[in-house]
């Protein structure tokens, strides 16, 4: 399938030319002058957006499973201790992966005695997110009822994922 203008539907041998990973030129239609396909750049951006999303929340689930197991969920509760519930897991998800991300970050750095660059970041998050696709099970206890266990043992799978896709 060969690539065309956005503008206006001119066949293009390429849409951009890479000279160094993060480092692209947008080429030009040679029909109306016009950039062939000025998203090009926000794919990527836009897929981590979306990843970064899915997993935030798939582990705000699991935080709520966990605290409904534990019984500090129940129906009669009243609406400022549902507010006070939500703000607990969202706390506990945006604190403990920032603290994850930056213990990692910073084991690599002292493991490896290196500097780690703004796109190897971004290339180490996205084989994190990317890796941790085990936790798309817990949607199914969304429909059967699970031990609080099987809950721990996605995370173990997730923590293997995340190691096997990073030894790579």
């Amino acid at each position: 399938m060969e690539p065309r203008c956005v503008e206006c539907g001119f066949p293009i041998k390429t849409l951009f030319v890479q000279y160094s990973p993060g480092n692209i030129r947008l080429m030009r239609c040679e029909n109306c002058k016009a950039v062939a396909d000025e998203y090009i750049e926000c794919e990527f951006m836009g897929s981590l957006w979306k990843s970064i999303f899915a997993f935030l929340l798939l582990d705000a689930y699991r935080s709520l499973l966990l605290k409904r197991n534990e019984g500090e969920w129940g129906s009669s509760m009243s609406f400022s201790s549902i507010v006070w519930t939500f703000e607990e897991i969202v706390v506990d998800v945006f604190v403990g992966n920032f603290v994850f991300f930056c213990i990692f970050l910073l084991s690599m750095r002292l493991m490896l005695n290196t500097s780690i660059q703004i796109s190897r970041c971004k290339d180490i998050l996205l084989a994190i997110l990317v890796s941790s696709y085990f936790k798309i099970f817990l949607i199914a206890t969304m429909v059967w009822e699970f031990p609080s266990s099987v809950i721990f043992i996605i995370d173990l799978f997730v923590l293997s994922s995340n190691t096997v896709a990073l030894k790579g």
